[in-house]
């Protein structure tokens, strides 16, 4: 089995797959009688023509490292951020695009107060938190037509740290 080794989260690595959300650099407005700064407008957020934005919680179980991914996900007609309610690490997963479905992995260790927008189409793994509680508020596309692609792998891939 294939390994690859899970880098380090940056809004430079991840710019083809998305937005990273987190706080860096000065707010770009301070608010609230000057007790909070503002970091404003993060992520492109896309719920396609027919689609409304939505907030879910979920809560999955941890995984751990290596993690042998099998299968990635897409939302064709929708961005979708995952924003974590605790303060643990996590995986980010994601593969650019292919010409029969998704290309090149790449791993990512998304640091305690990391979030992550990914854009409409963008091939990615499923929620993966490496500790407990995993759990997330998740903004994404709500609408009546199907949002979920899945590939799964014709060889697994072992995540390592």
């Amino acid at each position: 089995m294939k390994t690859h080794a899970a880098l380090p989260l940056t809004s430079e690595a991840f710019a083809p797959f998305g937005d990273v959300l987190e706080i860096a650099g000065d707010p770009d407005k301070i608010i609230n009688q000057g007790l909070c700064g503002r970091y404003h407008n993060r992520a492109t957020l896309d719920f396609g023509p027919d689609g409304r934005a939505g907030i879910s919680l979920f809560n999955a179980d941890p995984r751990a490292l290596p993690y042998r991914l099998d299968m990635v996900e897409r939302h064709p007609d929708g961005s979708q951020a995952f924003v974590p309610m605790h303060e643990n690490p996590w995986l980010v997963i994601v593969a650019e695009t292919g010409t029969q479905g998704p290309g090149e992995v790449h791993a990512f260790r998304a640091a305690p107060g990391q979030s992550v927008n990914f854009h409409r189409g963008t091939w990615h793994g499923v929620l993966t938190p490496l500790h407990a509680p995993g759990l997330f508020a998740v903004i994404d596309r709500i609408g009546s037509t199907p949002n979920l692609e899945e590939h799964w792998l014709e060889e697994p891939l072992l995540i390592t740290a």
